[in-house]
């Protein structure tokens, strides 16, 4: 209702379109916003998000409302799991008057580590995505996590006369789930494939076991994919995965890469 003497302003996005062209993905991308993240153990974290928000477009529509994605995120404070993150694309679908809509957030995720040795405590940091759709009725969600860890040539050890080359690794896990699998749990299963794992503190004699404990578990780029592949396959609540490793070559002038995706149910 228009208060008296208030000129209407034309929704011009309402209106309609000859063209007759749908749009896949229409919306906000890179929106910075705060976010309260669920953790394994029944607690929260907080940390800054960037938001992709995108809903399909019907054919004979002239545009979105651009403002309601954000009014979307602003209504939404309670700390995101799978059943919330759910909700909210849900919700943006009914407030858009959409029929497909998808969401995508990442942000940075911190763990609490115990160096092996001396059993310092300090935070690690993990790159995660979660991404939720819905598309033709039926939802999607995934996870993704970027993992570092450390990993030394098996070849390198197999033919030197002492030492091998090893070097920084980023395996990426991004798993579709339709249960809880948790941030956590993707960043052990990665962590314990690798020839080593990373920490963000580390004493002389943690320096030495971790040396020592990558050299005893030598890993080819090949390895470190396959040996997660296993675990997540292991996983009922996966339905689906991708697993990347990328190693950071000590002795090269390039990355060694490995990529395998599959499907399991």
């Amino acid at each position: 209702m228009n208060l008296p003497n208030e000129i209407p302003i034309p929704d011009i996005q309402s209106t309609s379109d000859d063209r007759q062209i749908a749009i896949n993905k229409v919306g906000i991308k890179s929106l910075k916003h705060p976010i309260s993240i669920a953790t394994r153990e029944g607690g929260s974290q907080n940390t800054i998000a960037l938001f992709n928000m995108y809903v399909g477009l019907p054919k004979d529509c002239k545009g979105t409302h651009m403002s309601r994605f954000v009014h979307i995120l602003n209504q939404n404070s309670s700390p995101v799991d799978r059943f919330s993150f759910k909700e909210t694309v849900e919700d943006m679908i009914k407030v858009l008057e959409a029929e497909s809509g998808l969401i995508e957030v990442s942000f940075p995720f911190f763990i609490e580590k115990t160096a092996p040795v001396s059993k310092v405590k300090s935070l690690m940091d993990y790159q995660v995505t979660l991404k939720g759709e819905i598309y033709e009725g039926s939802y999607s969600f995934f996870v993704k996590v970027v993992v570092p860890v450390k990993s030394l040539c098996p070849c390198s050890k197999e033919i030197s006369d002492y030492g091998a080359h090893n070097q920084r690794s980023h395996v990426t896990i991004t798993a579709e789930t339709t249960g809880d699998i948790w941030v956590e749990d993707l960043v052990k299963i990665a962590e314990e494939e690798g020839s080593c794992e990373l920490y963000g503190l580390l004493k002389r004699p943690d320096e030495k076991h971790v040396t020592e404990k990558a050299y005893d578990n030598p890993k080819f780029v090949e390895d470190i994919v396959r040996d997660v592949c296993i675990r997540l396959g292991n996983r009922q609540e996966v339905i689906s995965y991708t697993v990347e490793s990328e190693n950071f070559e000590s002795i090269h002038n390039h990355s060694a890469y490995a990529l395998v995706q599959s499907k399991i149910k």
